[in-house]
């Protein structure tokens, strides 16, 4: 596709399908959870992790965006085999954030309605399953991510003006924080950035058509997007929650974030609450589901055959799992920990291929955003390691 020919709604869509398969029940549970145990300090944080999800979304894209590759095709030409390997562990973990993001849909529906949580999600995958049934799949999942995310941008903003929190504090602890681990560090990055999400937006560009060294600055552009809308939900959820055990209140640690919205609008809050995970888990469950098939899709004739039919398979099979385990607490903070292990290597071997001309061609990635990406790769390992006790503490 030409430069004056991009559909700039697909190049928003793409940013949008990104950004909502990061805002899904882990975002919120994550989010609510670290806030209550950070603080105000807990702004620090946030912004580490926006400058890394950047990095890393920017070096992700770009390379994708020039070669026309998705990432295990990409990952295959670095060294045979490679690409087998990082679709299966991204599949899996893609499947771990599914569950959870079914589970969050059931949730949602019980919050609004008293639904029983298994039957709300079985609704919701059937929702799910609609979308990727319809002819123009792209389209309706483009505008089904835009519509959701910038709702839950809304009520999730009327709600941290009604808890009020301590604006100043948090702009002094986002510079000067008194507690921090790398634990929440590598959590949110895997949340928002790790394992399939990154190469959410990417991959549907390229099944649009949009790529080429031509079009790099708006890949570009979308992809920053991407970020930029996960960050403004990430900013305003902790300031809801900030606001609520700011005032010494304590989260019901079996629904985190529901009981902030409770405790800090009354039952309207709740309610909209209902309507924010609701939004959030259910345009995860396509994204997620979306971008994982897409890993094996190049791999399988038969995925690439029956490319949407796959999807609803593994939509189904997320949800008959929830049915069967539960536990979707423990297995979101979980699921964002483990992809921000898978981290390293998706991006490392992103790093690699952006100097391997036998790929990129006669592409020269910029050198700022290749160490930049190095740096992280480095402390997603460190901090990997370093998180790895709470990770078991949390699952003890």
């Amino acid at each position: 596709m030409t430069k004056n020919k991009i559909n700039w709604s697909i190049l928003l869509g793409a940013a949008f399908l990104m950004a909502t398969s990061a805002i899904g029940p882990g975002f919120l549970t994550q989010t609510a959870v670290f806030t209550e145990i950070y603080g105000a300090s807990f702004a620090f944080i946030i912004l580490l992790v926006i400058l890394i999800d950047i990095v890393a979304q920017l070096n992700v894209w770009r390379v994708l965006g020039v070669t026309g590759l998705r990432g295990q095709d990409i990952a295959n030409k670095v060294l045979p085999g490679l690409g087998i390997f990082i679709a299966t562990i991204v599949c899996i973990g893609g499947l771990a954030f599914n569950i959870g993001n079914v589970a969050g849909a059931g949730m949602g529906f019980n919050v609004l309605t008293g639904m029983n949580v298994k039957i709300g999600a079985a609704l919701s995958a059937m929702i799910a399953i609609i979308i990727f049934s319809t002819k123009k799949v792209g389209n309706v999942m483009d505008r089904f991510a835009q519509v959701l995310g910038a709702l839950m941008i809304i009520l999730v903003t009327y709600v941290v003006v009604t808890t009020e929190p301590p604006i100043a504090e948090v702009a002094i602890r986002t510079f000067a924080p008194i507690k921090f681990d790398f634990l929440p560090v590598v959590t949110l990055v895997g949340g928002t950035v790790g394992g399939y999400i990154t190469f959410a937006g990417a991959h549907r560009l390229i099944d649009a058509g949009i790529t080429g060294e031509e079009n790099i600055n708006q890949i570009s552009k979308s992809s920053v997007t991407g970020i930029i809308i996960a960050s403004v939900m990430r900013v305003l959820l902790f300031l809801a929650v900030l606001g609520v055990v700011a005032k010494g209140l304590k989260l019901d640690p079996t629904n985190p974030p529901a009981s902030a919205f409770k405790l800090g609008a009354g039952m309207i809050g709740y309610k909209l609450f209902g309507v924010v995970l609701w939004s959030a888990a259910i345009t995860s469950v396509v994204g997620a589901a979306y971008t994982s098939v897409s890993f094996i899709r190049t791999l399988s004739p038969f995925v690439e055959k029956y490319f949407a039919r796959v999807i609803i398979g593994f939509i189904v099979v997320s949800t008959l799992i929830f049915v069967t385990i539960g536990q979707p607490v423990k297995l979101l903070i979980l699921a964002g920990s483990l992809n921000g292990l898978i981290l390293p290597m998706t991006l490392g071997t992103i790093l690699i291929a952006a100097t391997r001309t036998d790929i990129v061609k006669n592409y020269k990635h910029r050198k700022w955003l290749l160490y930049a990406g190095y740096l992280v790769v480095i402390i997603a390992i460190f901090g990997g390691f370093m998180s790895l006790k709470g990770i078991v503490r949390l699952w003890a």
